[in-house]
């Protein structure tokens, strides 16, 4: 198979302007004609329908929750990058577009990220007049705050609820276009196996969450927009419903899946306190603009929050201000996670010694504490619910854990799949950040994608394809839905001994020990071995109560876990190919002397497109060259 990623000749800055030129249009009475398919209602699906149905396109838009609102983008918090240059210091497209390269250490696409860095100064005009409350300078301009892996002040924020406050504008924006009759919502319905007719995807197999009922959907293409897999850990950041079905699903279809084992290790998350936990909190990556990251200079088992305050400077490591001097603590996620873990595996770690302390008494003691509740009060309060401790008074506590995932379906420029007709956007394609996200930069991608991307290319596909109706009384939607069918009772027909959970966190903690932070060889090879054996008792052992004609969130989980095994597999799989250390993606046999992360770009500088050859077989690994003609490989410093 010969990936075309679709990039358009030329210089970089014209490639997104010559592309929407040369597109195909449909023309404004003969979008009606076309259905469209989203799945997924967050900032990525959410935009996408909302700017579809605007268009005049028949939309039908899905969602697993109650409503479109509550998907999983309200849990951003802390900002959204775009080049506006509004502090005057420096920014510009061409400056987000090198820190993004850099960010992901070389290993995403040049075409993508640039149209991406220039469809950002659009993005927050959009959501301005939509109403977005973001945070503003005294003088009513909108305010910016810093984020890791910049030396310039790009991230527009409405104080640590970004996320909440864009995806509301989006939902206003769908609100409207389902008023108009123009979008059709199915809450409450999970998208189960995606339907192929003559080699395009034509529609979708879905359950209703609330009766059990399982229909078929047809369309003129389906837009996959359902966020990342990060729940493959068991615990993350991510909401506990957010999973990896209706990409995996696509996968299995022939859709590629790209750089599978890039994930995102977030530095600023409340640590583990127990098994009890079925998920992580994220504290916003903005704290690390005020906030002092440090651990004892000596071990000192078991150290608290209040104990801290008494511990004089001198015996204080400040280590990223150590070890980097120009970014301090606004390093990239990656860099940041990777020291935290390096103090702790060195004994210097506080609470439980899975933590490090990350300190405001000095920017309280500089702007006074009104100041920095007007930044993150709504964060401070968050954690003190959590744990019991005021951060204006005693240090956070503060560990790395799974945020976000860069692999995801390949997609050329369009944003369209290996499968003809469909498209996947935000966190659940593979294309825009390569190794490593830096911060503040997903809202901006999802939004990219929905509002800017899709609405053009989606026409350059459809004006090629005939208007005429897909029925699902075809074979194909009949094959699929006995397909579901039946896996659906083999699940409820096992009656094994040990529950779906017990599963999830097995795999979850493989995963995180050997295909996390820090990962080799003899480490992924025993990864790999684990993962089948369980996979294998799970097919045997695993216990599904209820039935399937009912509300039954066990028989949910159950469908959602035996994708996350196969996933896991092909995981550790990328990761033992790729014999390099590059983002958050450390390769203990590949590493500089000063123990950072040793990239290979004589070897690796491509995107990993993994082909699925059938249940049980090896996946066939595909290579996409990625061509550097803007920016020079070098080895990355943030110091």
């Amino acid at each position: 198979m010969k990936l075309d990623s679709k990039i358009p000749d030329g210089p970089l800055a014209d490639k997104w302007t010559k592309h929407k030129f040369n597109l195909k249009l449909v023309n404004p009475a003969n979008k009606r004609k076309y259905d469209i398919i989203v799945v997924g209602t967050g900032l990525a699906g959410a935009s996408a329908a909302a700017s579809l149905g605007e268009l005049g396109y028949n939309v039908k838009a899905f969602c697993f929750q109650d409503s479109p609102r509550r998907a999983h983008s309200i849990a951003a918090q802390g900002g959204i990058n775009a080049a506006k240059n509004y502090q005057n210091d420096g920014d510009s497209v061409h400056r987000l577009f090198y820190d993004t390269i850099k960010g992901g250490d070389y290993r995403a696409r040049e075409g993508n990220v640039y149209r991406l860095a220039q469809v950002s100064v659009n993005i927050i005009d959009q959501c301005v007049a939509q109403g977005v409350p973001f945070a503003r300078e005294y003088g009513g301009l909108l305010a910016n705050r810093s984020f890791g892996g910049a030396q310039v002040s790009r991230t527009f924020y409405a104080r640590g609820q970004t996320g909440q406050q864009l995806l509301l504008g989006a939902y206003s924006a769908l609100n409207r276009q389902i008023a108009n009759g123009k979008v059709k919502m199915y809450p409450r319905t999970e998208m189960l196996d995606l339907v192929l007719v003559d080699g395009k995807a034509r529609g979708i197999i879905a359950r209703d969450l609330v009766t059990g009922k399982i229909e078929s959907h047809s369309a003129h293409a389906v837009l996959l927009c359902t966020g990342g897999y990060g729940n493959v850990f068991f615990l993350s950041t991510n909401a506990k419903g957010s999973n990896a079905t209706a990409i995996w699903r696509a996968h299995k279809k022939g859709a590629l899946f790209g750089n599978p084992c890039f994930t995102q290790i977030h530095p600023t998350c409340i640590p583990v306190s127990g098994d009890h936990q079925s998920k992580l909190t994220l504290m916003s990556e903005s704290l690390r603009n005020d906030g002092r990251v440090w651990v004892p200079k000596t071990s000192r088992p078991g150290l608290k929050a209040k104990e801290a305050v008494n511990i004089p400077e001198v015996e204080r490591d400040y280590f990223l201000e150590r070890r980097y001097p120009s970014f301090g603590n606004l390093v990239p996620r990656d860099v940041a996670s990777r020291n935290a873990k390096n103090m702790c595996d060195e004994g210097r770690g506080v609470g439980s010694g899975l933590a490090v302390f990350l300190d405001f008494s000095d920017a309280i003691k500089r702007d006074g504490k009104k100041v920095i509740e007007a930044k993150y009060g709504n964060l401070f309060d968050m954690y003190q619910q959590i744990t019991g401790d005021n951060p204006y008074e005693v240090p956070m506590m503060i560990y790395p854990a799974v945020h976000y995932t860069m692999g995801g379906l390949w997609v050329d420029y369009n944003l369209m799949t290996t499968i003809p007709g469909l498209y996947a956007l935000g966190e659940a394609n593979f294309s825009d950040h390569g190794a490593n996200r830096l911060g503040a930069s997903a809202l901006m991608q999802g939004l990219a994608d929905g509002y800017f991307v899709i609405p053009y290319t989606i026409g350059d596909y459809l004006a090629g394809l005939s208007s005429e109706k897909v029925s699902t009384d075809r074979p194909e939607f009949k094959e699929a839905l006995e397909k579901v069918n039946a896996t659906l009772n083999k699940f409820l027909s096992i009656k094994g001994k040990k529950t779906v959970d017990q599963f999830h966190r097995e795999l979850g903690l493989t995963m995180w020990d050997y295909c996390g932070m820090a990962r080799n060889a003899e480490g992924l090879r025993k990864a790999k071995s684990k993962i089948q054996q369980l996979k294998a008792e799970f097919w045997q052992n695993v216990n599904v109560l209820g039935s399937s004609t009912e509300l039954n969130q066990e028989l949910e989980k159950a469908m959602r876990v035996a994708d996350f095994m196969e996933l896991g597999e092909l995981m550790v799989d990328d990761a033992l190919h790729r014999e390099e250390s590059c983002g958050g993606h450390f390769r203990e046999e590949s590493q500089t002397p000063d123990g950072e992360a040793q990239r290979k770009d004589d070897l690796f500088t491509y995107a990993a497109a993994w082909e699925y050859k059938g249940d049980n077989q090896p996946e066939e690994l595909h290579k996409e060259e990625l061509i550097f003609e803007n920016v020079k490989l070098t080895q990355r410093s943030y110091k």
